[in-house]
């Protein structure tokens, strides 16, 4: 018999059973909805690329080269000593920074990355088998009117290894290219 696990982890929650049982069940009206817009489809048919990363004390000259030669907007950030994920890289956001003489091209990319918040929060882990229908409701801030993302991390289940990075780009190119 087999067992399915819920995609989120409550970190750090004072009562981890109801947050647990909020995000458990999604509006179920809405769900339906995206569901029958993307027809079972799952994360691995966007067929997501490669995540490229970054360490925290790499310049932001090599982020910025690294990006620049695949055409990526965001770049994981790892650590040099476990490969953990401690954040992102926003390219749009880099140069935004530059411009603005925020950072410079010679300093870490620690100056101008978006660091995960660990503490207090529930994270909505992304793999290759989560349901695109999920996948929009993350991007759209949840059913619990969270902040909007752009991107997502894809992990495996145990959030022990960075398999790829989907954006909502990809979503909604997929959902044009896919007959009704």
């Amino acid at each position: 018999m087999a067992t399915t696990m819920s995609n989120t982890i409550p970190v750090g929650t004072n009562d981890p059973a109801s947050k647990m049982a909020e995000i458990a069940s999604p509006n179920p009206s809405l769900l339906s909805q995206l569901a029958v817009r993307y027809r079972g489809a799952t994360v691995e048919d966007l067929d997501p690329p490669s995540a490229l990363s970054c360490h925290p004390t790499d310049p932001i000259s090599h982020a910025l080269l690294t990006a620049f030669e695949r055409d990526y907007t965001h770049l994981t950030v790892i650590s040099p000593t476990n490969r953990a994920l401690l954040g992102y890289l926003s390219i749009p956001n880099l140069r935004s920074q530059l411009a603005s003489g925020t950072v410079q091209e010679t300093d870490e990319v620690s100056k101008a990355m978006t660091k995960f918040r660990r503490k207090g929060k529930v994270y909505k882990v992304i793999t290759m088998e989560t349901p695109l229908e999920e996948l929009e409701m993350f991007f759209n801030g949840g059913v619990e009117g969270g902040e909007r993302q752009g991107f997502a991390v894809v992990t495996d289940e145990r959030r022990r290894f960075v398999l790829g990075v989907a954006t909502r780009t990809d979503l909604e190119e997929f959902a044009r290219r896919r007959p009704a």
